[in-house]
């Protein structure tokens, strides 16, 4: 259940719903309202939180990526979600750390402002993976565990940004090991294989009551990766995905609105393809 901080039910909490994911360097305050006349939850950042995420970072950047490196990290976090208070959308923080404690401190600012915080076990570069960030999670889940209980602690909703097509990774394994210590949504880059959702949402339907498996059950899957317009959505929506996010489309006005119209469709119990759109219409899961 998504909850803003006074307990009122939050702008995402009706399934489904459309997220503004998070684009490094680019995804802050201004950028959230934005989008917000056509999303319901944006996430800023990503935010790299301790000395060795922000090492990373500065490497990166060094290569010419765009990325986030304030002064203080959990004061740039707090100034941008309290420049959303009064904005339309849910917002959220999409953070790196290669410790668990500074992942419970902007938990803590999320919670204080009902806002989202995510934890990136998403993130490909070598320089972040070295450090222990991103991607690099998938493969110890029981470390990525302690992150996502240390946000789950303080009362924050708690995404978990992860990726497709790891090798050796069993992401249903490592999905359920993260809804039994707390988190709220799955965040998935599906890569090209889409039918990972339906993977996920097989074993949340499937799981028995108790236990970890349970926990599964309850989590809310946001499908993300090409999603542009109805096929994607409709696609996404029959492998029983509960939400859809977009990244790059946030800075394309035309594909949002479009991606938005389709969203509220599917909201509405509406959605159907075009007939002129190629392959099998998909049943919509409930």
């Amino acid at each position: 259940m998504t909850r803003n901080a006074d307990g009122s039910e939050a702008p995402a909490d009706e399934e489904p719903f459309l997220v503004a994911a998070s684009l490094s360097g680019a995804a802050d305050a201004e950028w959230a309202r934005d989008a917000a006349e056509h999303v319901d939850a944006a996430l800023l950042g990503g935010v790299a939180l301790d000395p060795a995420s922000r090492a990373a970072a500065r490497d990166l950047v060094a290569r010419g990526r765009s990325e986030f490196l304030p002064a203080d990290p959990l004061a740039f976090v707090a100034d941008q979600l309290d420049a959303l208070a009064d904005a339309p959308v849910r917002p959220g923080v999409n953070v790196r750390s290669a410790t668990p404690e500074p992942i419970r401190a902007v938990a803590e600012v999320c919670a204080d402002r009902g806002a989202v915080c995510e934890v990136n076990a998403h993130c490909r570069q070598p320089e972040l993976r070295a450090v222990g960030c991103g991607e690099s999670l998938l493969r110890e889940p029981e470390r990525l565990a302690r992150y996502v209980a240390a946000a789950a602690g303080t009362g924050a909703t708690t995404s978990v940004k992860v990726r497709a097509e790891v090798p050796g990774v069993d992401l249903v394994a490592v999905a359920e090991r993260v809804a039994a210590a707390g988190a709220d949504w799955l965040h998935v880059d599906a890569m090209d294989a889409e039918a990972v959702i339906a993977d996920l949402a097989v074993a949340g339907d499937a799981a028995p009551a108790g236990g970890e498996a349970d926990d599964l059950a309850d989590l809310t899957l946001v499908a993300n990766n090409g999603v542009r317009g109805r096929e994607t959505v409709a696609e996404y929506a029959g492998h029983g995905a509960d939400a859809v996010s977009v990244g790059r489309p946030t800075e394309d006005p035309p594909v949002l609105a479009r991606v938005a119209d389709v969203v509220e469709e599917w909201r509405a119990g509406t959605l159907r393809r075009r007939e002129d759109e190629t392959g099998p219409e998909p049943e919509v899961r409930p």
